[in-house]
């Protein structure tokens, strides 16, 4: 993976700008609005991800792995367990 790919992926699974101490916002949603509303709102944004795809840049490789990202979360897989070996 070359260094542009590796500083998309961190943008894409653990963006600095969602992360207040050790609590990413992803975590902080589901304690305040539990697991299933959470999950809901992450088809959400996958969809707002897909819709302004190609808008921003011809290619548009952050939006589309965003939109997987939280696909993913939406389903139950959270994708920060590839990263985390978790």
């Amino acid at each position: 993976m070359n260094k542009e790919n590796t500083i998309n992926k961190d943008f894409v699974n653990q963006p600095p700008h969602y992360l207040e101490g050790a609590i990413e916002c992803i975590d902080a949603m589901v304690a305040v609005f539990g697991l299933e509303h959470t999950q809901k709102y992450a088809e959400i944004a996958a969809f707002k991800y897909v819709w302004r795809m190609n808008k921003k840049n011809k290619t548009s490789d952050e939006d589309k792995l965003k939109a997987i990202w939280y696909l993913r979360f939406s389903m139950g897989d959270d994708p920060r367990r590839d990263i985390d070996g978790i």
